[in-house]
């Protein structure tokens, strides 16, 4: 079945096609659009990464760490808690949070939300990483820069996902949301013991995804991509300059090649993936710890 939202034509550079389209968008009324063109079309593989790499900096909070500690989850099912994670943030992401899916996994998530105790403020920081990550891991590595439509286009789209999740004091402009997202990891990063289990268990997820080998290169290549705060926090070992500048290099090496490669003629739909959870497919009532999905 063709997604709705894919483009009907393809002729000439496709990143070019996406970029004149984009720019023709009004990034707070069109952003669901310019958010489907941006992460599935130009920086899919960013778009995953920059994510994976917010959700270790809310593990930095200790409110959160602690919760996320005390489920049990990432101790005992870390990969089915990472493909839940993937699998709701990619309906919204792919088809729209207005869309019969993307209303179908915002539910879901409010729903399992609803079983814990969680401040809003913390629902804030989560929300503002999901902003401001990808646009920072893109000012870092992006193939091509994100345009102004772009950014403000995340930024509006996770502020009214935000508000479907009945999230308060949701900020009003960008600059005001992103200051807040400094100010919060100012004033809340710092380590604890549930933030080290649960950041530690995450890495070895990651590493896992890679032959026993490659492991400790997997887990240098990490450590080399974040700052020092987060280093800290989860106790890890900060990595020597030569390694940090060989992965930043390689970094830098992959983004000049990317732009050398031909166009990407389809969206890449992490919806339309296999994840390790559910190998065959997935149905949204099977999200969530197993007390929520009648599989205890």
């Amino acid at each position: 079945m063709r997604h709705p939202k894919w483009p009907l034509k393809r002729s000439g550079n496709v990143s070019n096609r996406i970029l004149d389209e984009i720019e023709r968008l009004d990034p707070e009324r069109d952003h669901q659009r310019i958010v489907f063109l941006s992460t599935c079309f130009d920086f899919p593989f960013d778009t995953t990464r920059a994510l994976e790499f917010a959700l270790f900096r809310t593990f930095a909070v200790p409110s959160i760490a602690a919760l996320l500690d005390r489920t049990g989850e990432f101790r005992h099912r870390v990969q089915k808690r990472y493909d839940d994670t993937d699998i709701i943030v990619s309906e919204m992401l792919e088809w729209g949070y207005d869309s019969a899916r993307g209303r179908a996994a915002l539910e879901r998530m409010n729903f399992i939300h609803g079983h814990f105790k969680i401040a809003n403020r913390d629902f804030l920081y989560v929300l503002s990483t999901f902003v401001y990550e990808p646009i920072r891991w893109n000012a870092r590595f992006g193939w091509r820069p994100m345009i102004e439509a772009e950014k403000l286009a995340l930024f509006h789209f996770w502020r009214a996902v935000g508000a479907r999740m009945g999230i308060q004091d949701l900020p009003g402009d960008y600059a005001a949301f992103e200051q807040f997202n400094r100010d919060y990891e100012q004033r809340h990063f710092r380590r604890t013991e549930g933030g080290v289990r649960t950041g530690g268990a995450t890495r070895a997820l990651f590493a896992g995804w890679f032959p026993r080998p490659f492991r400790p290169l997997v887990r240098l290549s990490m450590h080399a991509l974040m700052d020092d705060a987060t280093l800290a926090a989860f106790a890890f070992p900060p990595p020597p300059p030569a390694a940090r500048r060989l992965v930043i290099g390689a970094m830098e090496l992959r983004k000049r090649l990317l732009r050398l490669l031909p166009e990407r003629r389809k969206p890449r739909l992490r919806t339309a993936m296999r994840h390790r959870s559910y190998p065959q497919a997935y149905r949204i009532d099977q999200i969530g710890p197993p007390h929520l999905t009648g599989k205890n």
